[in-house]
């Protein structure tokens, strides 16, 4: 069954809104207005938080997948993807595992490529094609004290 946006929680932190203190979500997170604070995903989500030209970010951001095209003062970390918009300005470090970054775009800072953080969904479904994969090669291998003939 296909989920709506109401089902996905899309939050909206308006043109003339400012809050101050760390913000966590699930789903999306759309800033157009100013947060004195850290944004935080919560933990398994496939979060989203966007950063609108207008919008200003003081604090943290730790997000799977991020897109700016605003301010940020304070280091990112998308351990999915990022992107990095033409009128992207970030004052911090900013930790990815993919990005994208247009013309224009300002990075004050380090850009650091970590290894995308596998869900524990994607390593379940491995496992098992592992242990497959392993078994198979066991039953390839001779007996011990077989002689050849």
């Amino acid at each position: 069954m296909a989920r709506t946006k109401v089902q996905e929680g899309v939050t909206l932190i308006a043109a003339n809104t400012e809050v101050t203190g760390d913000v966590k979500f699930d789903g999306q997170l759309y800033v157009s207005g100013r947060v004195n604070g850290n944004i935080l995903a919560s933990e398994g989500g496939e979060a989203t938080v966007v950063v609108s030209e207008e919008g200003f970010v003081s604090g943290e951001i730790r997000v799977p997948n991020v897109v700016i095209n605003g301010t940020v003062e304070g280091d990112i970390s998308a351990s999915e993807r990022i992107e990095l918009a033409c009128k992207a300005r970030v004052k911090g470090s900013v930790f990815y595992a993919l990005v994208e970054m247009q013309l224009g775009a300002q990075v004050d800072g380090q850009l650091v490529h970590a290894k995308p953080q596998p869900s524990q969904s994607e390593e379940a479904e491995k496992a098992p094609h592992k242990r497959r994969r392993t078994l198979g090669i066991i039953k390839q291998l001779p007996k011990m004290g077989a002689t050849a003939s």
